[in-house]
């Protein structure tokens, strides 16, 4: 069945960066988008950024352009989020997701999803 585990969270402070990562296994993932969303105490769950697995235009939410960049690396079957210029703004739980065909910011188009990775940014 379809996996993905993210790592790579942590306690920053605010200016600091954190690189994200995603391992994806179970299928392939060709004409798959892969997205990163975040979820805040009491706030819904959010799109952050989003990719297709084949490659292509990435996609940011405004609140983060200019500071995380999405990609892939096919050969092993990873997504990645870097996270520069970090704000206590950003604290939440991360998430990667999958689902067939291009890009949304809606969760609930996503069919897969890991078990999220906290990110905790100080002031």
């Amino acid at each position: 069945q379809v996996q993905l585990v993210e790592s790579g969270g942590g306690l920053v402070q605010a200016g600091g960066s954190l690189r994200l990562s995603c391992a994806a296994s179970g299928r392939t993932f060709d004409g798959y988008a892969m997205g990163w969303f975040r979820q805040a105490p009491g706030k819904e769950r959010e799109f952050v950024a989003g990719i297709r697995w084949s490659g292509g235009s990435t996609y940011y939410a405004d609140s983060v352009k200019g500071r995380f960049t999405i990609s892939r690396d096919n050969a092993k079957n990873t997504l990645y989020l870097q996270m520069n210029s970090l704000k206590p703004e950003d604290t939440a739980v991360y998430y990667c997701a999958a689902k067939l065909g291009g890009v949304r910011h809606v969760p609930n188009e996503y069919n897969y999803w890991g078990q999220g990775t906290q990110v905790t940014v100080s002031s």
